[in-house]
């Protein structure tokens, strides 16, 4: 089983999250949403075995990477709108039942610290920060930064420890200098210990060296060479030639 060196230790330990599992009541897989997309129905197969580091999961809307991405979080012990194990705030319950239907196996010695970077609720989770601030950091001012300034403050003063990280599209705010100020960020939290779970559109994000790859769509989960995706395809023939799509959707 895959372990990593505890800095200052001679003692090895695991990654945050080993594997998830089904629980032994979970529902087939069927016509009943989210169990009816593909990749969420692998898992209510099969479960996902985690490598320590960053696992990214690719693939087109609604092909389920976020639902299981949040899925995973939840059953961690984190808010289903972002935040840490302590975050507790709650504007509209979107989330799926998806957690309830997941065990997780946690690493022997494992640090319990985690984060939930939810793109699309970040803004109501600055609000709870301003109406919760730490004790033990002074919080910027989020919500008079641009929206791509406040991810960046967001990462310097919440991903500092190593963990377990779940992120859901965090390069909706990120402009390409910030997304490469984002893989640094993530490869620190690598180096340091921590351990990623990912939900990505980028390109330019998925190219983290040593990262392990997911590819979702209608085939389920499948591993994935950053080369070899469809993302990379379509932005690599995109970018050689864009009147060959644009053609097509403006005539």
């Amino acid at each position: 089983m895959a372990s990593i060196w505890e800095p200052g230790s001679r003692r090895r330990r695991e990654q945050p999250v080993v594997s998830v599992r089904p629980v032994d009541d979970a529902p087939a897989p069927g016509g009943r949403w989210p169990t009816s997309i593909p990749a969420v129905a692998q898992v209510l197969r099969e479960g996902i075995d985690l490598a320590p580091g960053v696992t990214f999961l690719v693939g087109e809307n609604g092909s389920g990477k976020s639902t299981i991405v949040e899925g995973v979080a939840i059953a961690y012990g984190l808010s289903p709108e972002g935040g840490s194990r302590n975050a507790r705030h709650s504007t509209r319950p979107t989330e799926s039942p998806l957690s309830d239907w997941l065990r997780l196996q946690r690493g022997v010695g494992a640090s319990r610290w985690g984060f939930f970077l939810r793109a699309e609720t970040m803004h109501s989770f600055y609000t709870y920060l301003e109406a919760n601030p730490s004790m033990t950091m002074p919080d910027v001012p989020f919500h008079e930064m641009s929206h791509g300034e406040s991810f960046l403050a967001l990462l310097g003063s919440r991903f500092r420890d190593p963990g377990f990280y779940c992120l859901d599209e965090p390069e909706a705010a990120l402009s390409f200098q910030s997304t490469l100020t984002l893989i640094r960020v993530l490869q620190r939290i690598v180096d340091d210990g921590g351990q990623v779970l990912c939900a990505t559109h980028s390109p330019v994000l998925a190219s983290l060296p040593g990262a392990r790859i997911l590819e979702v769509g209608e085939w389920g989960i499948r591993s994935a060479q950053w080369e070899d995706l469809e993302l990379v395809r379509h932005w690599r023939s995109f970018l050689d030639s864009p009147p060959r799509y644009l053609r097509h959707l403006l005539d």
